[in-house]
């Protein structure tokens, strides 16, 4: 039996490309070349059909070792919560009050970006706080 060496998280949004521009921001991911024969992909958006022009938006992470993302536009809007959401790790290794101030300062970068703080979430026994939050369209997810 062979094992899954890759896979890649796919969100559904309006606008494709604002979404996977702030996940970039968010993780530091990056967008990969464009495909061949295409200089840029301006060049390759305008060879696509006028109703598939910006449906979709890549991203990678540069080291190679993360999920490559992608985002595809869909005509509905989020109207319940995810099924699936990601945890962005913040304080890893900090335990206490210097874990709290890690996720407080990552917070306050991300809602700088466009997100929105949802609530905090503490479990005191193993310091496993965490703080919802919400993407530019509304999709949760959490720094823990």
């Amino acid at each position: 039996m062979s094992s899954i060496k890759q896979f890649q998280v796919t969100f559904d949004c309006a606008e494709p490309e604002r979404v996977g521009r702030f996940w970039c921001e968010v993780l530091g991911y990056v967008v990969p070349p464009p495909p061949k024969g295409c200089a840029t992909w301006d060049d390759f958006d305008r060879a696509q059909a006028p109703e598939d022009r910006g449906s979709w938006f890549a991203s990678v992470d540069p080291s190679g070792v993360g999920p490559r993302l992608y985002f595809q536009r869909v005509p509905e809007g989020k109207t319940v919560k995810n099924r699936v959401h990601l945890d962005v790790r913040v304080g890893t290794g900090l335990v206490g009050e210097e874990r709290l101030a890690a996720l407080e300062a990552e917070c306050a970068r991300l809602v700088a970006l466009g997100a929105v703080r949802v609530r905090l979430l503490v479990a005191d026994e193993d310091n496993e706080s965490c703080i919802v939050m919400q993407d530019i369209e509304g999709n949760e997810f959490c720094l823990d």
